[in-house]
């Protein structure tokens, strides 16, 4: 988790540090080009220390909020995997295209709810809203996965195998998680296609069954995390203050 104040600390630390080296450069033209970069760095690193997380330090913990996931061997669990064989073979062409789409988790996958206007550059403080969540929301999707450790459907039945495998594990899902958040913060910067926004969050996590990548169980814990991540992200102030600026452009593009 980033340290604002740690970072701030030492980086101010390492500037003096700098400074005092470039003194010692007996050439002028060497000194005043050490001092310019140095002057790059003053600008740069409030800049870096401004993509601080949103979130508090270990909150919210999905170990505590979300029940483990099924055991292997029991009825829920063969129902859960049969559900996801189930989907992975009635799977369409169109539906599999879409869950290409959908992985790549890009804010403007949005666009089918949202509508063509939303395309890079039109919103850059939504979309600089977008990508600070994105950074701020790993931890806490990755600690649960790593807790449970559970594996994925392919690795059960390899006739699921789908595309590269994943690099962790299945539950909750992560692309459910995200597509959780992503959709509620987006409801709240166009509120006028709340249901329709929300609808693509919910899309996102089931296209990860109809590709043999989730659980459904691993899908539906993922909401539910989301919906606990979205919680603190609203009692963030520093996220308040960034969605209120979102806000402000969209409804400034408003026709």
């Amino acid at each position: 988790m980033f340290n604002h104040r740690l970072f701030t600390l030492a980086t101010s630390q390492w500037i003096y540090i700098i400074s005092r080296s470039f003194m010692k450069i007996k050439n002028l033209s060497n000194r005043i080009a050490g001092y310019g970069l140095l002057a790059l760095l003053l600008v740069a690193a409030p800049l870096l220390a401004k993509d601080k997380s949103y979130l508090p330090a270990g909150k919210p913990d999905g170990m505590t909020l979300l029940p483990p996931p099924p055991r292997p061997g029991t009825a829920e669990y063969a129902a859960d995997l049969a559900t996801t064989e189930a989907a992975f073979k009635a799977r369409t062409p169109a539906e599999t295209e879409q869950a290409d789409k959908d992985a790549t988790l890009l804010i403007f996958n949005f666009s089918r709810a949202i509508g063509p206007d939303l395309k890079p550059g039109r919103y850059p403080k939504t979309e600089a809203l977008y990508q600070h969540v994105k950074i701020s929301i790993g931890d806490p999707i990755v600690a649960p996965k790593d807790y449970w450790k559970r594996a994925r459907p392919y690795v059960v039945d390899t006739n699921l195998a789908y595309g590269e495998p994943e690099k962790n594990f299945s539950y909750p899902s992560g692309h459910s998680s995200r597509g959780t958040v992503y959709a509620l913060v987006l409801a709240e910067v166009f509120p006028e296609k709340r249901d329709a926004i929300l609808k693509v969050g919910e899309e996102i996590g089931w296209d990860r069954v109809v590709i043999g990548k989730h659980f459904p169980t691993d899908v539906y814990a993922g909401r539910v995390l989301g919906k606990a991540i979205f919680r603190e992200l609203m009692a963030s102030p520093d996220f308040q203050r960034d969605l209120v600026a979102a806000r402000k452009e969209a409804q400034a593009a408003t026709p």
